[in-house]
Formats: C-alpha cells, sequence, structure tokens
C-alpha cells in the first residue's frame, strides 16, 4: 500500500467510526462528499483492499511484448550498434515493420544499461549568416576522413558538395586518399544532376588554391594572368564558378554539420547493405543521397533555382580534366609521362606541329588523354619508339670465374729490397794529404 493509500484508509476509519464528518473528511482527503461516502462503503464491504487500484499487478494491453524488447536490446548491441534512437526507430519500422516510438526506445535501453549516442541534444546554435535564398547560388565543398567501413574494410575519404540554400547533399564520391580526382568528379556529379552554381565555397586546401598564387612569371603576366590557379581553380574559371575560400572551419560550418551526421547515419546505412569496398559504396551512394534528402532538404525562399546550364558534354570533359602544357620537338611529337604521342587529325592523319609549338594534353577522369592545339581537340597515338637490338644473354655453362692471382711468398716481387752497399776506395797512405798539397 503506498503512503497516498495508507493515509485515505486513516481518515476513511475516521470517518467510519464517528470521529469525522464527511464534509470533514472530504475537505482532508480533497474529494467529494459523495467519493467518501462510496469509499466508506467499499471499506466496510472489502476492507483496506478496497482502495488499491484496480489495475495493480496487471499488464497494460499496450505494452511492447518482451519479444520485441528482445529484439531492441541484440539489435542496439550488434546490427543497430551506435545508432541514435531516431535511427533505431526509422530502421525498425524499414527492416521489421515495428513502429516503437524513440522514447520507448529510449526507456528499454535505459533499462537494459545501454548507452546511448547523443543522448542529452546539443543546445541550438545561432547562424551567424543566413541561408542562400535560392538553390545553386553557393554550394560547399569538402572531404572528410572517416572509418566509413568500420573494421570491414579499408579508411576511405568521403568527398562531397552541398547547396547552402536547401541542405540538399548534391553529390558524394569515395576515394582512398583527398585527391583532385575526387573533387573532380564531384564537381562533374553535380554539374551534370543540378547544373552550374555560382559560387563554390571550400577552405584553402592546395588543390583549391595555390600556396604561390601571387608568384607569376614574366610569361603568365604578360598573359594577362592575375594569379596562379590549381588544375580545380582553372576549372571553375573556365566554368563561370566564383571560388570563395573559407578561412575557417566554422565559416563553411553547413558542410561540416553534414560530416557529423553522414558519420552518424551513412556507416549505419553501409553495415545493414553489408557493404565493405569503395566500389560497393559508391554505386550505393546516389540511393542513399535521394533518401537523405528527401528527409533533411529544406525548401528555399525562392523556388527558382540559381543553377546555369552547362556547356556540351565534349566540352565538359575537357574542362574537367588534368591540362599540362608541352612543346613539340622537330618531329611533331611531344612528350607526356615518359612516352611519345602524335596528334591525329579527323581523318587519323598526323598533324604536323612546328618545332617548340605549345599543346596543352589534357588527361581525363576515365584515364584518357587527348590534346588541344590552336584551340582545337585532337586524338592522340603513341609514337614507337626506335628498336633497340635486345641484350645478348649469357650463354649457359660458363666456366667460373677465375680469382685474381696472388703470387707466392717466395715470388722476387715478394722478396724484400736489400739495402746497396756504399762504394768504398782504398785507404790512404801516410803522408797522403802531403802529397796532395805539395802537388798543389
Amino acid at each position: 500500500m503506498s503512503p497516498k493509500e495508507a493515509r485515505r484508509l486513516h481518515v476513511i476509519e475516521q470517518a467510519i467510526a464517528g470521529k469525522l464528518t464527511n464534509a470533514q473528511a472530504a475537505t482532508i482527503l480533497n474529494l467529494s462528499t459523495r467519493q467518501v461516502k462510496r469509499l466508506k462503503k467499499g471499506v466496510k464491504a472489502q476492507g483496506a483492499a478496497f482502495l488499491a487500484h484496480k489495475n495493480r499487478g496487471r499488464k497494460p494491453k499496450h505494452a511492447i511484448p518482451n519479444e520485441v524488447r528482445d529484439l531492441i536490446v541484440s539489435l542496439a548491441l550488434g546490427k543497430y550498434k551506435n545508432a541514435n534512437t531516431v535511427q533505431f526507430h526509422e530502421f525498425l519500422a524499414e527492416d521489421y515493420g515495428l513502429t516503437i516510438s524513440s522514447r520507448s526506445i529510449s526507456r528499454i535501453l535505459n533499462e537494459a544499461g545501454i548507452p546511448l549516442k547523443h543522448a542529452r541534444k546539443q543546445p541550438k546554435r545561432r547562424r551567424s549568416r543566413n541561408r542562400m535564398p535560392a538553390a545553386g547560388m553557393l554550394v560547399q565543398g569538402d572531404a572528410s576522413s572517416f572509418a566509413w567501413f568500420e573494421e570491414r574494410g579499408p579508411m576511405a575519404i568521403l568527398h562531397g558538395i552541398i547547396d547552402d540554400a536547401t541542405g540538399m547533399v548534391l553529390a558524394l564520391f569515395f576515394r582512398p586518399t583527398e585527391d583532385l580526382f575526387g573533387y573532380f568528379t564531384v564537381l562533374l556529379q553535380m554539374i551534370l544532376r543540378f547544373g552550374l552554381p555560382k559560387a563554390l565555397y571550400c577552405d584553402r586546401h592546395t588543390i583549391f588554391f595555390s600556396p604561390k598564387k601571387d608568384k607569376l612569371s614574366i610569361e603568365d603576366e604578360l598573359a594577362g594572368k592575375k594569379a596562379n590557379l590549381t588544375q580545380f581553380g582553372r576549372a571553375l574559371h573556365e566554368l563561370g564558378i566564383e571560388h570563395i575560400p573559407a578561412l575557417s572551419p566554422q565559416a563553411k560550418g553547413r558542410i561540416e554539420r553534414l560530416w557529423g551526421t553522414l558519420q552518424d547515419r551513412l556507416v549505419l546505412e553501409l553495415r545493414r547493405a553489408g557493404i565493405s569496398s569503395l566500389q560497393e559504396a559508391n554505386a550505393f551512394l546516389p540511393s542513399f543521397i535521394e533518401k537523405f534528402n528527401a528527409r533533411f532538404a529544406k525548401q528555399p525562399s525562392l523556388p527558382e533555382p540559381a543553377f546555369a546550364p552547362y556547356p556540351p558534354k565534349d566540352i565538359l570533359d575537357q574542362i574537367i580534366s588534368v591540362k599540362e602544357t608541352r612543346k613539340a620537338s622537330a618531329g611533331s611529337t611531344i612528350s607526356f609521362r615518359g612516352k611519345a604521342y602524335q596528334l591525329l587529325t579527323p581523318t587519323g592523319a598526323v598533324l604536323p606541329l612546328a618545332p617548340r609549338d605549345s599543346v596543352e594534353v589534357l588527361l581525363h577522369l576515365d584515364g584518357s588523354i587527348s590534346a588541344l592545339h590552336k584551340g582545337d581537340h585532337h586524338r592522340l597515338r603513341e609514337f614507337p619508339a626506335a628498336n633497340t637490338p635486345k641484350p645478348k644473354e649469357p650463354p649457359e655453362n660458363l666456366p667460373a670465374p677465375r680469382k685474381p692471382y696472388s703470387p707466392p711468398p717466395n715470388h722476387p716481387w715478394r722478396r724484400p729490397i736489400k739495402t746497396r752497399k756504399q762504394r768504398t776506395g782504398p785507404e790512404p797512405y801516410e803522408g797522403f794529404w802531403e802529397d796532395v798539397y805539395a802537388a798543389r
């Protein structure tokens, strides 16, 4: 019996004994006189048990079955490990058809002693900059290094672009390292699907901005060049996209928060799908992006997007490529990565080049190469190298090489050199020197 029920029993017993009137008992218990009369009648008939709640000890009809509770606990320890309660609710509905509220999931996991991820909601942060009014006015690009495949696969870098106005994920792509190929790929994916944005916001990585942007050569200054551009910066310039550097991670907070969300959600989605390689993950990303945008994208202030139409596909492939300048040789060939190439005309003939002519070699995303010469696009053909004689193979059964000759100890070369005796004449006789002086 609870303290409240014990107090109520004491007052009712006083009223039954005539020590309290019904009105006094009603005032003490904060009940109506009619309720006091009902309680007095029940206690007289059934005793103190009448005051106990009739649902005590009975399981509610809407209670979650023990089987479902055990399933939730097992999933939290295995398949849905590190999922927050909202994700857990979504996954249960998708995979098992169970509609369990996030609060119920939180209560079950707390009772099982399983710690909750993001148990305390972060305080709301005020944005220092409002969203752009229309989609395509500003997009943010970045890459995130994380154990996306957990222990099932290698470390990977996820390259991505997000729209500032809507929060839509425009493109995602996995690469082993953060590199130009990854950023070119997400740029091309975004352009082919949505168009050309007005501006792209990213950090000051050397892929985006050259550390020697202010150090121009005399040739560049004469050509009217204002700054050194990286391959990525050159592509944005040719596409007419404004390139804006972010001076801090907080400045591009939209995509930084996206990485936090993806590191929580995408990891679990990859685990559910059993994906452990870059190729499988890149094939999975389009469906994930569609599902993610349907869940998290916002409506912009202006319904009309600001994306511009992109150039023809062949021109786009020429722009989004690695461009390197080469000088033609006297034989109308150029050298690229250790090999010689000839430019071909549309008919397949070799294009004659003047010595020292400038040629731009294009390395495309698919690994193929082509060239631009005086504004015209040309295919390349590898120039065959001169036939060099093959080195002679050493004949078999050659005699073992002779050891260097070492003379024996008694060889004349090894005899010690004797000191040469000085030649001596006869001893002078007595009176020799007197005769010498006399002769003088």
